[in-house]
């Protein structure tokens, strides 16, 4: 039941207008990053230029294909008759996040035409490269599973696309900034929340299991946070 709830809010991407924007966007707008900062005589055969832009590119793509999951079924009323459904909050709110992910891996794969443009002009090492992916795929389930929570705060789209960047931007700002203000031993507390600095390592081609691990529990606990907010509902 999960993969049917999935593979349907995975196809309605493709049958709705912001799933077509939010590809092209993200296409038009790391494309840019590919042509001016990658393929350039001199530069070396990497990625990391695409893989560093992509975390802020991410971070308005992300929860724009989010924003959707939960609010729109509120505000058009389809929602009441799911959860009516014989279905358990936690599937539905599983197979909604494992169907934006979904999407999101399959907006990832239009790129690896930059890999193949890659290959064709210089001799690129694939671990880097592999390791950015992985990259670029943790960071938009943590995108996405924030964005799923305030989809479920919020019957406005719009509202739950704000909310989500500026819990990432302000988490940002409190993690280094915060870091630096603070000094030790405060700074490195502060600096292991940071989702750029992280992401800056697999960007680097350092696949650290401490960070695959903090994107996946993180992404799972706002999951969870999801379904507690769902299964509220009704309580009232």
């Amino acid at each position: 039941m999960i993969l049917r709830i999935a593979g349907r809010e995975t196809a309605s991407y493709f049958r709705s207008s912001i799933g077509w924007v939010a590809i092209s966007l993200y296409l038009l707008l790391s494309g840019f990053w590919i042509a001016f900062a990658t393929i350039r005589p001199g530069e070396p055969a990497t990625l990391r230029a695409f893989f560093g832009v992509s975390q802020w590119i991410l971070l308005i793509i992300a929860p724009a294909i989010s924003m959707r999951l939960i609010a729109d079924e509120k505000r058009t009323g389809t929602f009441e008759s799911l959860v009516t459904a014989p279905l358990s909050d936690w599937q539905i709110v599983v197979g909604k996040y494992l169907g934006a992910v979904a999407f999101f891996a399959a907006m990832l794969v239009p790129t690896l035409a930059y890999v193949g443009l890659l290959e064709a002009v210089a001799d690129p090492d694939y671990g880097p490269i592999l390791a950015g992916y992985v990259g670029l795929l943790l960071v938009g389930m943590l995108y996405l599973s924030v964005g799923l929570l305030t989809s479920a705060l919020t019957e406005n789209q719009i509202v739950s696309l704000l909310a989500t960047v500026f819990f990432f931007v302000l988490l940002e700002l409190l993690a280094t900034t915060g870091g630096r203000w603070l000094g030790p031993p405060f700074d490195e507390a502060l600096f292991s929340v940071s989702v750029f600095l992280r992401i800056a390592d697999l960007a680097k081609g350092i696949i650290d299991t401490a960070h695959v691990a903090v994107f996946v529990a993180a992404s799972a606990w706002f999951v969870v946070l999801t379904v507690v907010v769902v299964e509220s509902r009704r309580w009232r």
